[in-house]
């Protein structure tokens, strides 16, 4: 028997490039704002109102949208025009209708691990646009479950694994969030791998686990988790 009944894998920035879109959105704004205030500050106003508004607008490219508009009208006292407004909205348009690029190694390997784990997709964000990009990336047909949480938690994971009759010590999620897809998964007493992306949200950012501690490991990349989990079966079997 398989050491894991069930592997859960995050969406954004772990099977496919998300990050990026909020970057040169940012910068955009900045832009935007340029003859108001630097880009830094611009930066800074934007995170705090995105974190005012995750309780009531939660996460993804609506939510950013909203908050990059609130934003913009505060920075200028009120002074953006109706254009510049609009050019926002336009802009969070192309966002919701970008490609889906897969990140390296994660397609073939994803393909090969449902030849033998149960896999499940957990993410959080906006119910629609997190169930386009699913369907967008090609994936869908490896995954025998999609989860979309408003928020990942210890008691989220917690609720999750029950109704799937997933005892914890028998789950592995895989994830870029510390925050969101790691720390969480140990506190329950599941395992987690962590692979890092090149762009983070700061929301996102926390201390990792210690080294050495158990059922927390770190990858380089996607590609090498079948490695990781072929060692796991092995150590089992001894």
């Amino acid at each position: 028997m398989p050491v894991f009944q069930l592997i859960g894998v995050d969406a954004d920035d772990t099977l496919w490039h998300n990050e990026r879109l909020y970057a040169d959105a940012q910068a955009r704004l900045a832009e935007l704002l340029a003859e108001y205030h630097s880009p830094e500050w611009v930066n800074d106003r934007l995170y705090q109102t995105e974190m005012r508004n995750l309780e009531h607008f939660g996460y993804g490219i609506k939510a950013f949208a909203l908050s990059m508009i609130e934003t913009a009208i505060q920075l200028t006292e009120g002074r953006i025009s109706g254009r510049e407004l609009q050019s926002l909205i336009d802009l969070a348009r192309e966002m919701l209708a970008a490609d889906v690029e897969l990140l390296e190694h994660v397609g073939n390997t994803v393909a090969h691990l449902a030849g033998r784990y149960p896999l499940m997709v957990i993410t959080k964000g906006d119910l629609r646009d997190q169930e386009l990009k699913v369907a967008r990336s090609g994936l869908a047909p490896h995954f025998r479950h999609v989860e979309i949480l408003s928020e990942k938690s210890r008691e989220s994971y917690s609720i999750l694994l029950e109704r799937h009759g997933v005892p914890p010590d028998r789950f592995l999620m895989v994830g870029n969030s510390l925050r969101s897809d790691i720390l969480p998964v140990l506190e329950l007493g599941a395992r987690a791998a962590y692979i890092p992306h090149g762009l983070t949200w700061t929301h996102e950012s926390a201390e990792p686990p210690p080294v050495g501690r158990a059922g927390y490991y770190e990858l380089e990349h996607f590609g090498q988790l079948p490695a990781l989990l072929e060692r796991l079966e092995s150590e089992k079997a001894e």
